[in-house]
């Protein structure tokens, strides 16, 4: 899933995204979708283009994809508790927010994305997204979910909620999703998802 071969003008190949990408600090936050072994591959790639990758994962997540496979790709620990250690004198929300260039929350549930909405803590991905400057840091968001859960009224006010606190959305496709259903609310593919990261740190 992760060594596959990228092809000339990939979007995922790691020359391409070195230039904006290289030494740069990602904060990826993984929820609890089955869409998060995509976030495998962004993850790998971003490392290998350079960047500095930094993974954490709500409990819900670690039920898809564990914490050491996503330790294997970054190189980095990864953060499923707010309550593990970090080297500094600050708390671990505090000083993983400061230490980022860019995030991204790849997949962003329903569930995750109306935390956002009501300003909810109530997990180390949104503890850490709390403590971010979006004035300065660009926080992206890559919802996933079943198509009629994504035209849910609840939903909608919470994307429009989000979009006006500060959060950019990579609006996702239409495809097979794992409820056996073809739809909208398909998470983006990596690709896409590398290229959003790389466009939001040109301005970084």
């Amino acid at each position: 899933m992760t060594d596959e071969q990228t092809t000339p003008g990939d979007p995922l190949d790691p020359v391409l995204l070195r230039p904006q990408v290289q030494d740069k600090r990602v904060l990826i936050g993984v929820t609890g979708g089955i869409a998060a072994y995509k976030a495998c591959t962004l993850v790998s790639r971003l490392t290998q283009a350079g960047a500095q990758v930094t993974v954490a994962m709500t409990e819900p997540a670690t039920r898809f994809v564990t914490a050491l496979t996503f330790q294997a790709l970054s190189g980095r620990p990864v953060y499923t508790s707010a309550w593990q250690h970090v080297e500094s004198h600050d708390p671990q929300h505090i000083a993983l927010a400061r230490e980022t260039d860019v995030a991204i929350v790849a997949p962003c549930t329903m569930d995750f994305l109306a935390s956002l909405a009501f300003g909810r803590a109530n997990n180390v991905v949104t503890l850490i997204l709390s403590a971010v400057d979006r004035a300065k840091t660009p926080v992206l968001l890559a919802p996933s979910m079943n198509e009629v859960m994504w035209d849910q009224p609840a939903t909608q006010r919470n994307l429009e909620q989000v979009r006006a606190d500060g959060f950019l959305i990579i609006s996702p496709g239409s495809g097979w999703q794992a409820c056996r259903t073809e739809g909208r609310g398909r998470m983006a593919e990596p690709g896409e998802l590398a290229a959003a990261v790389a466009e939001a740190l040109r301005g970084v």
